[in-house]
C-alpha cells in the first residue's frame, strides 16, 4: 500500500478509472483456478450421474481423482474432497460451469444400493431439497486450441525449497516482495532506455506485470498496453497474496519447446529438461531455468549450452549480489557443467480430437482464433471413455503390427446416437501427437459391406417406384453380369460361392454381395445412391453399381454419423465436438446445438435396426457381441482386404473402427478379424460409462407376423416351419391360402 501511495497522482487516477473495467473473473478465491483474458482451456464434457449405474460403472472414483479430488474418511467438509460410503457417496464439488450455467461449490450426495453400489438417487447435505441431477465437472484436456502444449505439472509454492523460486526472482524481479505490483525504479530505468532507443525497447515489468501480460494482454509493446498492465498489476496485488501471485507465475511461465511441445510452468520444465521433479532440482538447474525465462529458446540448454551457461552464471551472480543464498552453494553451482537430460513430455491426450476441434473452433470464431485470444471450450468428449479408446487402439496396434508387420494403422470414433456428441476420437496411434495424419476425419477409404444397411433403407422405404421390400423378401444369390461402359462387371461373394435364394435378413447377416447388387438394381441405382447421400455418404454421380458393395470412399467420422440414422429413428445426427465456447470471464461466444437431418421414416429405420441386431447375434459381426448388452453391428471389408471395418452401436453409443494401411496395401484381414476385436474391447467399457439408454421404441407401423420361408408368404403364427418376422403395416407379403397354389412372392432378380 505504501508503494501505491508513492506513485504519481495521474497513475493513481488511472488505476481508479480502469479498475472498474477489470473483469470480475479476476476476483476469484484462487488465482490458479481463475483464467486470464488471453488464456485458453479446452475441457471434456461434464458427466451427469443418472441413477441406474453403479459407482464402478461410471468410474466415478477415477474421474474424481483425475480432477484432483481427495478421498476422506468421513463426510467431506472441504471443497475438492469425497467420501465413499456403503449407502451414500458424498462429493464436495468445486464451483464450475455447465453449458453456460454456474454451479457453486456444494456438498452433494448420491444414494447407493448397498449390495452393489448402484446409484438410486441424490440427497441433500442438509434438510433442503435434493438436487435434480448431480454433475461432475469436465477435466482440462488442453490449454491451447492451436498449439501442442505439454501438460502443466502444477506446483505449490509451500512445497518447494527456496532455491527453486529465488533464482526466478533474482532474474526477473528482485524487489518482488517490496513493491505493490509496479516497480517505479524499474519503470524509470525502462523509460530511459526507450527514450534513448526512440521506441519501446525495454520492459522493466515486475513478475506481477508479466503474469498479467501473459494472462490478459497482447504481447504488443505500446504505451496503452503497458499502462493497462500496470493498473491490473496493482489491482491484482491488492486482491491476492504475494506468494499466491508467485505460485501462479511459476505455474504459467513459458520455458521453451521440447520435442515440439510448448513447456509452461517450472514443474513441466523440470521434467522436460532434467527428467526430475521440480523439488529435486539443484541450484545450478533452477538458475538455468530462471535464466531461460527472458528468451527460452535462445537459452535452451540442449541447443545452446554455452549461451545457457553464461545466462545461468549471470543469475547466480544476481543471487550473490542479493545475498539470498550461501556463497559456497553458489560457487559449487558455477562449477557445474550445463547438461540437459531431456525427457519427452507425455503425449497430448486426445491429440487427433484437438486437431479436429481446432478446425471447428476456427470456423465458429475465425477472428478470435487468429488473434490468439482467450476462450473456454466445453467439448463433448468423455475423458474416461477417451482414455479407454486410446488404450484399446494402442494395444491393438501393438498386437497387429507384431503379427502382420509394421504400417498397420487404426481409427476409432464414438458418437452419442441422439445428439451426435463426439464421445471418443482416435485418428491413429494415440502417441502420434498433434498435427499428425487424422485417419478418423481426413482418410477416405472404402467401407465395404458396412454400407449395405443403407441400401436396405431405400429397399424398405420407397424402393424407387416399386413396392417396398421387407426383411423376408427373397433375393437371388446367383452369378450376375451387369454391362457397364467400361465392360461387363460380375460381382462376387467374399467366399466365392452362391447359395441360390435367401431372404434379406440372412443376406445382411451373412454379408452376401450379389444379393445387395440385385436389390440396388431392383430399386434403382440412382435412387439408392441418393438415399446414401441423404445419410451423409459421398457417392459420385453417376453412381457406379459397385457403390452398393462399399466401393466408394468415406471416413470413420462420416460413417459413424451415418450409422446414427438407425438408433435415431431415421434421423442422422451431425457430429458435434463442442457444446459451447465462452470468454474466460463466462460470457458466451458460440453454441453448437445438436442437429439432425431426416434420412428415412421411423419404421424403415427400425427394420434395418432390427436386422443389425441379427447381424451381431448370428452374422459376420458376431465378434462384436457383448454378454448382457444388446449390440447392433455390421462388418465391412474392402476389395483385396485393404480395409477392415466394424460399425455399430449399443446403449446409445455409435462406434466405428477402421483398420488398414495408409499406403493402401492389402491388410489381409476382414472386418470381423481386425476391427471387431477393437470395437468390442472398447465398447465393453464404453457402454458402462454412460447412463442407461432405452432401445428405440418400436413404431406403431411395425407389425409382427409369421411367414413361410419356402414361399415367402404370410402364414398362421406357430405353424410348423414358419419364421417370425417384422414388417411395415403397408408392406406385407400376401397370405398363403390352402386353396391357392403356385409361388406368389417373386424372387428379386
Amino acid at each position: 500500500m505504501r508503494t501505491f501511495l508513492r506513485l504519481p497522482w495521474r497513475l493513481v487516477l488511472l488505476c481508479i478509472v480502469v479498475t472498474n473495467a477489470i473483469p470480475q473473473a479476476l476476483a476469484a478465491a484462487s488465482l490458479e483456478d481463475e483464467l486470464g483474458r488471453s488464456e485458453v482451456r479446452v475441457r471434456s464434457a461434464p458427466m451427469p450421474l443418472i441413477p441406474g449405474r453403479t459407482v464402478a460403472d461410471y468410474a466415478l472414483e477415477d474421474r474424481l481423482k483425475r480432477l484432483g479430488y481427495l478421498r476422506v474418511r468421513k463426510r467431506p467438509t472441504e471443497v475438492g474432497t469425497y467420501f465413499w460410503g456403503h449407502e451414500v457417496f458424498w462429493i464436495y464439488r468445486r464451483a464450475h460451469r455447465v453449458s453456460g450455467d454456474d454451479h457453486p461449490a456444494a456438498l452433494v450426495g448420491l444414494t447407493l444400493r448397498r449390495r452393489d453400489g448402484m446409484i438410486t438417487g441424490a440427497t441433500a447435505a442438509d434438510d433442503g431439497a435434493a438436487p435434480d441431477r448431480v454433475w461432475i465437472e469436465g477435466e482440462t484436456l488442453a490449454e491451447s486450441v492451436v498449439e501442442d502444449r505439454a501438460r502443466r505439472l502444477t506446483i505449490r509454492l509451500d512445497d518447494l525449497p527456496e532455491h527453486v523460486w529465488q533464482p526466478v526472482l533474482a532474474a526477473e524481479d528482485g524487489r518482488f516482495f517490496d513493491h505493490g505490483g509496479v516497480d517505479a525504479k524499474g519503470i524509470a530505468r525502462a523509460l530511459l532506455a526507450n527514450i534513448k532507443a526512440g521506441g519501446a525497447a525495454q520492459g522493466g515489468s515486475t513478475i506481477t506485470q508479466q503474469l498479467i501480460k501473459n494472462r490478459d494482454l497482447t504481447a504488443k509493446k505500446t504505451l496503452g498496453r503497458k499502462m493497462s498492465e500496470a493498473v491490473r498489476a496493482l489491482w491484482l496485488e491488492a486482491h491476492y497474496d504475494k506468494r499466491e501471485i508467485l505460485e501462479a507465475y511459476l505455474n504459467h511461465v513459458y520455458l521453451g519447446h521440447v520435442d515440439g511441445r510448448a513447456i509452461h510452468g517450472v514443474g513441466a520444465a523440470a521434467r522436460a529438461y532434467f527428467s526430475r521433479g521440480v523439488e529435486d532440482l539443484s541450484l545450478a538447474q533452477t538458475a538455468l531455468l530462471a535464466g531461460m525465462i527472458q528468451a527460452p529458446n535462445r537459452y535452451a540448454p540442449q541447443r545452446h549450452p554455452e549461451r545457457a551457461k553464461a545466462r545461468r552464471d549471470w543469475v547466480l551472480s544476481r543471487l550473490e549480489d542479493l545475498e539470498w543464498i550461501d556463497a559456497a552453494m553458489i560457487s559449487r553451482a558455477r562449477e557445474t557443467s550445463v547438461h540437459a537430460r531431456l525427457e519427452t513430455p507425455p503425449k497430448t491426450r486426445a491429440a487427433h480430437f484437438l486437431d479436429y476441434l481446432e478446425d471447428q473452433v476456427a470456423r465458429a470464431l475465425p477472428t478470435r482464433t487468429e488473434e490468439g485470444r482467450g476462450m473456454v471450450v466445453e467439448t463433448t468428449l468423455d475423458a474416461v471413455m477417451q482414455t479407454h479408446a486410446e488404450t484399446t487402439v494402442r494395444e491393438a496396434l501393438t498386437r497387429l503390427r507384431r503379427r502382420h508387420g509394421g504400417g498397420v494403422q487404426a481409427a476409432l470414433v464414438a458418437l452419442d446416437a441422439a445428439s451426435g456428441d463426439v464421445l471418443a476420437y482416435v485418428g491413429g496411434h494415440p502417441d502420434s501427437g498433434r498435427g499428425g495424419f487424422d485417419r478418423a476425419r481426413t482418410a477416405k477409404r472404402q467401407p465395404g459391406s458396412a454400407i449395405k444397411p443403407f441400401v436396405l433403407l431405400e429397399a424398405f422405404g420407397p424402393c424407387g417406384n416399386r413396392e417396398p421390400l421387407y426383411p423376408a423378401s427373397q433375393v437371388a444369390d446367383r452369378p450376375l453380369t451387369i454391362d457397364l461402359p467400361s465392360g461387363p462387371w460380375q460381382p462376387a461373394n467374399d467366399d466365392g460361392r452362391f447359395v441360390g435364394t435367401l431372404d434379406l435378413r440372412r443376406a445382411l447377416a451373412d454379408s452376401r454381395n450379389v444379393p445387395f447388387v440385385r436389390v440396388a438394381r431392383w430399386c434403382g441405382f440412382d435412387e439408392t445412391a441418393e438415399r446414401l447421400r441423404a445419410a451423409g455418404l459421398a457417392i459420385p454421380t453417376p453412381a457406379p453399381p459397385a457403390f452398393a458393395l462399399g466401393a466408394v470412399e468415406t471416413s470413420p467420422l462420416a460413417l459413424a454419423a451415418a450409422y446414427t440414422t438407425f438408433p435415431n429413428r431415421g434421423g442422422r445426427a451431425h457430429p458435434r465436438p463442442f457444446r459451447r465456447i465462452e470468454r474466460p470471464g463466462g460470457r458466451g461466444l458460440a453454441n453448437r446445438r445438436a442437429d439432425t437431418s431426416r434420412v428415412t421414416g421411423m419404421a424403415t429405420a427400425y427394420l434395418v435396426h432390427d436386422l443389425l441386431r441379427g447381424a451381431a447375434r448370428e452374422g459376420t459381426a458376431q465378434g462384436a457381441a457383448i454378454d448382457g448388452v444388446t449390440v447392433f453391428a455390421k462388418t465391412g471389408t474392402s476389395s483385396e482386404r485393404r480395409d477392415a471395418w466394424l460399425a455399430g452401436y449399443a446403449n446409445g453409443i455409435v462406434t466405428v473402427v477402421w483398420v488398414g494401411r495408409d499406403e493402401g496395401k492389402p491388410l489381409g484381414l476382414a472386418g470381423s478379424q481386425a476391427a471387431a476385436p477393437i470395437w468390442k474391447r472398447f465398447m465393453i467399457d464404453a457402454v458402462r460409462l454412460r447412463p442407461p439408454v432405452a432401445e428405440p421404441e418400436e413404431p406403431g407401423e411395425i407389425l409382427h407376423r409369421s411367414f413361410d420361408p419356402d414361399s415367402g408368404m404370410l402364414v398362421r403364427s406357430g405353424r410348423r416351419g414358419s419364421v417370425d418376422e417384422i414388417f411395415r403395416r403397408r408392406a406385407l407379403p400376401p397370405r398363403k391360402r390352402f386353396f391357392k397354389g403356385g409361388r406368389a412372392v417373386p424372387v428379386i432378380q
